[in-house]
């Protein structure tokens, strides 16, 4: 049994559902539980969610209400924390979007990728 490793290393590997694209944007969150609101900022947008800069992250598994405007318009969503980092960065992914909701996400997203 030379062959196998004395201390086998887990790599984990990050794979996301689609490409997120550079976005500036402002980001209303609030926590469905406290009510806490937060203003911050989103770095970068996908289809299914978004990369958030916070001056205080909220705890990994927090369901939030989630709005974010942009120039032409507004979009809002039922979304969770999957990550939170000591920096600040959170990741949200977009768990429940209403129909028009996703008609506007989609037409932001056909933006970024065309630009």
């Amino acid at each position: 049994m030379a062959d196998k490793l004395q201390n086998p290393v887990t790599v984990r590997v990050e794979r996301r559902r689609a490409r997120r694209y550079p976005c500036v944007v402002s980001i209303e969150l609030a926590d469905l539980q406290s009510e806490v609101q937060l203003q911050e900022r989103v770095t970068d947008l996908s289809l299914y969610g978004c990369g958030v800069a916070a001056s205080k992250p909220l705890p990994v598994g927090t369901n939030l209400r989630v709005r974010i405007t942009r120039k032409r318009g507004t979009f809002s969503a039922v979304g969770k924390v999957v990550y939170a980092t000591a920096d600040g960065d959170m990741g949200i992914v977009f768990a429940r979007i209403e129909r028009n909701d996703q008609v506007i996400l989609e037409k932001w997203i056909s933006e970024l990728r065309d630009r």
